[in-house]
């Protein structure tokens, strides 16, 4: 027997083992999910993909029902790239009511989750749950959902979870648009017109690393911007990367974040900013 007292010895000891990469989805997968798929199989033997959608993270009036649900054209994407897909039903994944959640940090409950209430909770109960049956040393989350990913990290790192978590970029059409499930939601205008989510962000961009340093009124500029072409704004907001809190004065390493609703659409998009010393 071998008694072990640190997390470091305990991890050390069970780093032997066949090295497992997970990518939670909730299907109807598109290029960006296969490439955090890629991304896994530079990390471990096995890759597993587990599609599932998740109840818990949608609120009342949302697209629950609605969201395309697409197995067997997203396993036949997944055959060549994926050891394991796991898709279970929601009698599965929640057998018993989940009255034990997990309460994300203060930040969860801005921007993203300022809209949606509860939403982060849902996601970080059900990939708890998923890492608990998967059992991953890696794990890999897309970029474009920043927050999420941000609050994910969170969890792993105050539950000491013996996970890695890899953020993937955000992958794009040819026009700049972010790939999204979300975004066969579109119609031909709007998805026309959906480009200009982006071509903000990188106006933002743009006048941050030319100097200027208003965070609040580029936020307001952006946000009238896409206000003034029909959308409905959520917010648009300039974070710190580390803490998605407001920067502090002369921190360099930003992230523009905005959502907004294109007609019936909610699109979600960020880019990470490193300014100049």
């Amino acid at each position: 027997m071998q008694l072990i007292h640190s997390v470091a010895e305990l991890r050390a000891r069970l780093a032997s083992e066949p090295p497992v990469a997970f990518v939670p989805t909730m299907g109807n997968l598109h290029a960006g999910h296969l490439d955090l798929v890629r991304i896994a199989r530079q990390h471990g033997r096995c890759v597993v993909v587990s599609i599932f959608v998740n109840p818990l993270q949608f609120g009342v009036g949302e697209d629950f029902d609605q969201y395309p649900r697409t197995l067997e054209a997203d396993c036949a994407q997944l055959d060549g790239l994926a050891d394991v897909v796991f898709a279970p039903s929601v009698a599965e994944m929640y057998p018993a009511p989940q009255t034990m959640t997990v309460t994300p940090p203060p930040i969860a409950s801005e921007l993203c989750g300022a809209a949606r209430p509860g939403h982060f909770s849902g996601v970080a109960t059900v990939v708890l749950k998923l890492f608990n049956l998967v059992q991953p040393q890696v794990a890999v989350f897309g970029k474009k959902d920043y927050q999420q990913l941000h609050v994910i990290r969170q969890l792993v790192a105050q539950f000491n979870l013996p996970i890695t978590i890899i953020g993937g970029e955000t992958v794009r059409a040819a026009d700049g648009l972010a790939l999204s499930s979300r975004n066969q939601y579109l119609s031909a205008a709007e998805r026309g017109a959906a480009v200009f989510l982006s071509q903000t962000l990188q106006t933002v961009k743009q006048n941050l690393c030319a100097g200027v340093r208003d965070t609040a009124a580029l936020e307001q500029q952006a946000l009238e911007s896409l206000a003034q072409r029909g959308w409905q704004v959520d917010y648009v907001a300039i974070r710190s990367q580390a803490t998605l809190a407001a920067p502090a004065p002369g921190e360099r390493a930003l992230v523009v974040l905005a959502a907004a609703r294109l007609g019936h659409t909610r699109l979600i998009d960020n880019l990470e900013i490193c300014l100049e010393g």
